[in-house]
């Protein structure tokens, strides 16, 4: 199965909601996602202001997983990839993609929001990657890791 990345198009911002939903560890319903502001037509617009930059990685036609970053702040945002497609080095791949956008925007750390709790894949994932926790815990709850770029 071939894998295509691509740059991440403002008219799939209601899909982008859709897919996190589907996801098997940190799935986020349309409705909590509304909660918090983002609505498929708000992520379009931060798309379209250049406020955020987002790579989506498809199979065939249709797309399996997603990573977005905040170009200011250096966050990176959301990493999500459909259960069906994990452990295939996709959500490694769209997170590198992301994080070489964010370090060219002159970002010499990043960060993300990752669950505290050992038993949750992302934990392992992130740290694999060489990202560490600052010991700080976000608005959600999340544990606040960070990536120094090299």
């Amino acid at each position: 199965m071939s894998i295509e990345y691509k740059s991440a198009p403002s008219q799939m911002a209601a899909e982008y909601i859709e897919l996190r939903g589907q996801t098997r560890e940190n799935s986020i319903t349309v409705e909590t996602l509304r909660s918090y502001g983002i609505t498929a037509e708000s992520w379009a617009k931060d798309i379209e202001s250049g406020k955020i930059r987002g790579y989506i990685a498809l199979s065939d036609v249709h797309m399996v997983g997603y990573c977005f970053g905040d170009l200011k702040t250096g966050e990176v945002l959301v990493l999500a990839v459909l259960p069906s497609h994990e452990c295939q080095g996709i959500g490694q791949r769209l997170l590198a993609l992301i994080a070489e956008v964010l370090k060219d925007c002159g970002h010499i750390r990043l960060f993300l929001g990752c669950s505290p709790d050992p038993k949750v894949r992302s934990y392992g994932f992130y740290r694999h990657l060489g990202w560490q926790s600052t010991g700080a815990l976000d608005t959600h709850g999340d544990e606040i890791l960070e990536f120094a770029c090299r």
